[in-house]
């Protein structure tokens, strides 16, 4: 059977099944501010037992990726994903599980060609890309100040 682009274009799209993007929008949103109450919260609780105002954020944000590793390693992360989506891409939480669930999946493997060689597959791009704008930015503003 040879189907052409635009054939299996139309077979593709009447099979798919339609995305609720109101309803993936909504739980989006209010997970991932979920997580940001939660780091708040954190931080509040760091603060309120005595830590400093740039520790308290540290152990904040250290508390949120132990969290997104542990909830991935049991399982729990995917399932919360599966339902909340986008929600779960919270920068730090979404980091963690993307580092972590490629350690977990490539263990077998061994330590140095599964996990050492492939722990960064997901998350790599985004520190190679994150770190290039950020030169290219850094460049910028560097340039605009000399004036």
């Amino acid at each position: 059977m040879n189907m052409s682009n635009e054939a299996y274009k139309k077979y593709a799209d009447g099979r798919a099944k339609k995305s609720p993007i109101l309803k993936d929008s909504v739980w989006a949103f209010f997970t991932g501010g979920a997580i940001c109450t939660v780091g708040h919260a954190l931080k509040q609780l760091y603060l309120y037992l005595g830590a400093g105002e740039e520790n308290a954020g540290m152990l904040a944000s250290v508390t949120l990726v132990f969290a997104a590793i542990l909830l991935t390693g049991i399982g729990v992360f995917d399932n919360i994903a599966k339902h909340a989506g986008a929600g779960t891409l919270v920068p730090i939480t979404g980091f963690a599980n993307a580092v972590s669930s490629c350690a977990i999946d490539t263990k077998s493997e061994g330590f140095i060609l599964g996990v050492g060689a492939k722990i960064f597959t997901i998350a790599g791009p985004v520190i190679l890309y994150g770190i290039s704008a950020g030169v290219v930015y850094g460049v910028i503003y560097w340039m605009t100040t000399l004036f």
